[in-house]
């Protein structure tokens, strides 16, 4: 009976802590985990944790300076050999004795199937060869693996640390995702922006302010990548804006599509998954209250002497969630409880695929397995990696021609490439409408976008003056000088006195374009 007792204290003292209940109880099992949960060992092992991670402070190289600026800074204090390590050894003992404490309460089942146990005793294993290793070298090595280690034991004794990283783990396939299309946004602005504001050599003395940010590919992305991140639009955009004010709708398509919508598209799904995995932790954490209370229950309902028997877990378990208790959700238990109607509402409540217009019927076998073959995903993939082909080529001689000026060009070549691409593109249109049909194709959303991009390649008929887009006689206008006097209101605002400027001022940054002076520099501004 007393056993039976001390079971149901230890199980109400899970369920307050939201501790699982798999480990052993038996009784001198039992006063090991109560000792080992007790307030005592719980304040040394959480002491041990800051003491190894405050001495990256006092090894070397030593952070008890009065001062980090180099100039005033004194020699760094260099501990003697065997202080930091002797410390760092008493720290490791305590955790080679805390997991060993661990998995002898978990058991052997349990401990193998415990990847943060595994990983615990693989970091302390790490950690003791390169602590043994220092020892044997007199504190000389250059290089310490189990400094780069020591956060491991933050993580595994903090369980919320855990539920982040499990948390990031599960969002790390959507965020991937946006990720991906912040880089095609960035790669196709990219070469968008080196197309227009990318001149040569003859004309780089008089078009010096387009330079500055646009220079190369390099540089281009560089610069973009800075104002979707940190949005200085002045920095970036007042040079080519300066030159011409229709530049401007380049820097606002490219903010509206990734500030406005990427960025906050990867907001929102952080949010969302943080938000889920917030609510899936606390049912969890619930759970396991419940489950724990209920076995201090059962323990306590059983005849002294019996075998702790769980005929109460199927039918108990019926009343928790099913998505807490099984991986898929639990969607195929509940289709057993729902009658006729609850189905015929589920099952209209559901969204369908959009349905295509049927495929041509052939009867010729080789144009069936032609079919079968254009109107395959594969298809697809192909016309994507070309595509991509045809980027890297405009991309190369980008790089190849960034010194030189549009008029000295030679775009026999990048010109021959693009035909080639635009004769393909053109063949994988008639492709996919002779495997789907002409209504067939138009179904997708995709295929009628590349038959439109398709069709406007045509229509240029030429792909070589691509490359000097933005370089023609519009853009030699002169820069776009407010006209002071037709605005008495704003007279001598802009106007300096000289060539010098406080540095970080209106002058020394060259905003000049960058004012209220008509009706079109307004909303840009």
């Amino acid at each position: 009976r007393d056993l039976c007792i001390d079971q149901a204290v230890v199980f109400i003292e899970d369920a307050m802590q939201y501790r699982s209940i798999s480990h052993r109880m038996d009784a001198g099992s039992m006063r090991l985990y109560r000792c080992y949960y007790s307030n005592a060992c719980q304040r040394i092992l959480n002491f041990t944790i800051f003491s190894i991670l405050a001495l990256a402070f006092t090894e070397s190289p030593c952070s008890l300076t009065k001062t980090a600026d180099v100039r005033y800074r004194s020699l760094h204090w260099e501990p003697p050999c065997g202080l930091t390590e002797g410390i760092e050894g008493l720290c490791l003992l305590v955790f080679m004795t805390d997991v060993s404490v661990k998995c002898f309460l978990v058991g052997r089942a349990q401990f193998q199937r415990n990847v943060w146990l595994l990983a615990y005793v693989a970091v302390l294993a790490v950690s003791v060869v390169d602590w043994t290793v220092s020892l044997c070298l007199l504190c000389q090595e250059r290089l310490r693996i189990r400094r780069l280690l020591r956060p491991f034991f933050l993580l595994q004794n903090s369980s919320m640390m855990k539920k982040t990283l499990k948390c990031i783990r599960w969002s790390l396939p959507e965020m991937a995702s946006v990720g991906l299309l912040l880089v095609v946004h960035l790669c196709l602005f990219t070469i968008f922006g080196t197309l227009l504001f990318t001149v040569g050599e003859e004309d780089e003395h008089e078009k010096k302010e387009r330079l500055t940010y646009f220079q190369n590919l390099l540089d281009a992305f560089t610069s973009l990548l800075v104002l979707l991140t940190t949005a200085n639009n002045p920095d970036v955009m007042i040079p080519a804006y300066s030159e011409n004010r229709a530049y401007a709708i380049f820097f606002i398509v490219f903010t509206l599509i990734g500030s406005l919508f990427l960025m906050n598209l990867l907001t929102a799904i952080i949010y969302n998954q943080f938000r889920g995995y917030l609510m899936k932790s606390l049912q969890t954490s619930l759970f396991r209250r419940r489950l724990g209370t209920r076995a201090a229950y059962e323990v306590l309902c059983c005849e002294p002497g019996t075998h702790l028997t769980w005929p109460w877990v199927p039918g108990w378990l019926a009343e928790v969630p099913v998505g807490l208790w099984l991986p898929g959700g639990g969607e195929a238990v509940w289709d057993c409880f729902l009658d006729g109607w609850a189905c015929r509402r589920v099952v209209l409540s559901c969204g369908f695929p959009p349905q295509h217009p049927p495929r041509p019927c052939y009867r010729s076998p080789l144009l069936q397995s032609a079919q079968f073959l254009f109107g395959h995903r594969y298809f697809d993939y192909l016309g994507n990696c070309i595509t991509l082909a045809n980027l890297v080529s405009i991309c190369v001689f980008l790089v190849l021609d960034e010194d030189v000026a549009p008029s000295d060009r030679d775009n026999f070549v990048l010109g021959v490439l693009n035909c080639v691409f635009i004769m393909y593109y053109l063949l994988e249109l008639l492709l996919k409408v002779f495997a789907l049909g002409p209504w067939g194709y138009l179904s997708y959303p995709e295929n009628l976008f590349d038959g439109l991009v398709t069709l406007a390649l045509l229509e240029a008929r030429d792909a070589g003056p691509a490359v000097a887009v933005g370089h023609d006689a519009a853009g030699e206008h002169p820069h776009c000088v407010p006209v002071l006097a037709h605005h008495p209101q704003h007279e001598g605002a802009l106007a300096h006195d000289n060539g010098s400027a406080p540095c970080g001022s209106f002058e020394q940054l060259e905003y000049w374009a960058n004012n209220f002076d008509d009706f079109a520099v307004s909303p840009v501004a």
